[in-house]
């Protein structure tokens, strides 16, 4: 049998997607390991499939796995490379896109003077969800998030770090080391279940906004600009009542390439 895959990223956060209609993929987490190994495999960070959703009011389902092979909760830069791929393929035709994944609905939109910018919202976010302590904040956007906040001239490693932070949670963790600048911040993160650095963690990216934000680290309100080993994202929302709320990411998705992978 051979399955079409296509491969995306945002902001080097890479991901290969199936329109899984087409195939009804076998999700034994062995293959889908196999396909995302960067020696035997095609190679990414995750993988994404995008299903029909018995409610016709949203334009898909997303369901993710790591890299792992084992599905996990939201990815960011994988959204917004599902609302790039579902109006590349026609899946949906508009610039406006509404689609679930694990945590609930998410909207995208699509650029019009620059249809590689893509934006998705995030889960709204209650402050006392927000655990602060001396020497990190922990947050769910979707995913769980540890924030470490380093100084600008401080270095760490960040695999044999965040990989020590990871492990010291029950059910795991990803972890972002974030340096903060006058208007922006730098952000680097080890991912659970890629078990590595990455280039990129939109979930990731947004969490060390909200807790620069909510611990005044930063003194810019909205439209932060977040800077990756992959590129540049941006992150916007609105605060009403203690809720973080119309979180959007936006940044860029590169279709890379697609093909057959024969099994």
């Amino acid at each position: 049998m051979k399955i079409n895959f296509f491969k995306f990223h945002g902001t080097g956060n890479d991901f290969i997607i199936i329109n899984d209609d087409n195939y009804k993929i076998n999700e034994n987490t062995k293959f889908l390991k196999k396909l995302c190994n960067r020696r035997t495999g095609i190679g990414s960070d995750g993988l994404i499939l995008i299903k029909k959703y018995k409610d016709s009011k949203y334009n898909f389902y997303m369901k993710y796995y790591n890299s792992n092979g084992i599905e996990s909760t939201m990815c960011g830069n994988g959204g917004r490379c599902a609302v790039y791929f579902s109006n590349m393929l026609g899946i949906t035709n508009s610039n406006k896109v509404i689609f679930k994944t694990i945590d609930g609905v998410h909207k995208g939109l699509i650029h019009k003077k620059n249809n590689n910018i893509i934006s998705i919202n995030i889960i709204s976010i209650n402050n006392k969800n927000i655990k602060i302590f001396p020497k990190y904040v922990f947050l769910f956007t979707g995913s769980p998030h540890h924030i470490v906040f380093l100084n600008k001239e401080e270095h760490i490693n960040i695999y044999k770090e965040g990989k020590r932070i990871r492990s010291s949670y029950k059910y795991g963790t990803n972890v972002n080391f974030v340096k903060i600048y006058k208007n922006y911040l730098y952000v680097r993160t080890y991912e659970r279940g890629i078990e590595n650095e990455t280039l990129s963690c939109g979930t990731g990216v947004v969490a060390s906004v909200i807790a620069s934000v909510e611990t005044k680290k930063i003194s810019k309100k909205n439209n932060i600009e977040v800077i990756t080993l992959g590129g540049k994202l941006l992150v916007s929302f609105e605060k009403r009542n203690n809720i973080y709320e119309n979180i959007y990411l936006t940044g860029p998705v590169k279709f890379v390439f697609k093909g057959l992978f024969f099994y």
